[in-house]
């Protein structure tokens, strides 16, 4: 049998509401939370790049009557594109499983999750490989176990004399300092919130602004510690293991953190660590990018439903992330 042609797809409209539903959920996923999210009606373009060097020079210069101002230029990078890429994935619901299903919506609603989440793990995967890794950003410290040495590493945040919170405003001091930005965002895997959680120093900070009982540690206690505008816990997994293998699970951000200066919003001259493109002009995709289509497959006898994402994650300035990497120990159980 042929193909459906383009007059047999359309993008299927109460069920992109319920991807877009179902990603608005997903509290667990922080890919499109940390960096501004820029709807893109083209699929690849040029986006400017500011050198900051020309901004914060003192260059002003007192003014002797009846004489020129100082004055100066600024330069500005037109070169750098953005490429949205197409990903995909569907399931198909056979005429046999929807025939024997009480709700007929059902099986739509359960493959419009089922992709929607594929679509989830394929972006915050991406966005961990392009982020959350070691020499990614400027700056980077590795965790170890006794002794760190300065510009290179910090003592593991689950070991007894480290200094979390001293590192974090450290490490923030150094990015305000060679930017003139202050990093607002700190993304950490699960692991690291669990570290922290138990930290004795933290524990003891937050214990005496608690009136009873074991203190219990919160992400806005974790706020005020760090001063700190927004923290992002990294808590998806990944199964890695082929189909009909043992499944291996795992934290997508593993045990690392990120500190970064991300734009509260996306504009011309505004600098960010990072900006996700998703392109919105592909044929009634939202703002993320994504779409759902139901479409019939004769073939198969089955109605197959689609997601598409188009996106491109970009790294915009590497000197406004501060990476912590591997910061706690591999975990015994």
């Amino acid at each position: 049998m042929p193909s459906p042609t383009k007059g047999d797809v359309h993008v299927n409209r109460p069920l992109t509401n319920i991807s877009v539903a179902y990603l608005q959920d997903q509290k667990n996923f922080v890919a499109d939370s940390v960096f501004p999210n820029i709807p893109v009606s083209k699929q690849s373009d040029l986006y400017y790049m500011y050198d900051r060097g020309y901004f914060n020079r003192d260059e002003m210069e007192e003014r002797a009557p009846g004489t020129e101002s100082a004055g100066g230029e600024y330069a500005i990078e037109v070169d750098t594109p953005y490429y949205a890429k197409v990903y995909a994935f569907h399931h198909d619901i056979s005429d046999q499983r929807r025939a024997n299903t009480d709700s007929e919506l059902a099986p739509d609603k359960e493959a419009t999750e089922l992709v929607t989440r594929k679509g989830l793990i394929k972006r915050e995967r991406m966005w961990a490989s392009k982020f959350f890794v070691g020499s990614v950003w400027t700056n980077n410290r590795v965790g170890v176990t006794t002794t760190a040495v300065p510009g290179t590493s910090v003592v593991f945040w689950n070991e007894d004399g480290s200094q979390p919170i001293e590192d974090v405003r450290g490490a923030k001091s150094v990015v305000l300092e060679s930017t003139g930005f202050e990093p607002n965002t700190l993304v950490m895997g699960s692991r690291v919130l669990d570290a922290l959680s138990d930290h004795p120093d933290i524990v003891d900070r937050v214990k005496y602004g608690q009136t009873s009982g074991p203190a219990q540690i919160e992400l806005s206690e974790l706020i005020a510690l760090f001063k700190i505008e927004r923290i992002f816990i990294m808590k998806s997994i990944v199964n890695t293991a082929a189909q009909g293998a043992d499944n291996v699970h795992s934290f997508i951000g593993g045990r690392h953190a990120l500190l970064v200066y991300s734009a509260p919003s996306p504009g011309l001259m505004t600098p960010s660590g990072g900006y996700t493109f998703s392109w919105t002009g592909y044929l009634g995709a939202q703002a993320q990018g994504q779409r759902i289509k139901r479409f019939r497959m004769v073939h198969l006898e089955s109605d197959r439903v689609e997601i598409d994402m188009a996106f491109d994650q970009k790294l915009i300035s590497a000197d406004l992330g501060f990476f912590f990497e591997d910061i706690v120990e591999a975990a015994t159980v």
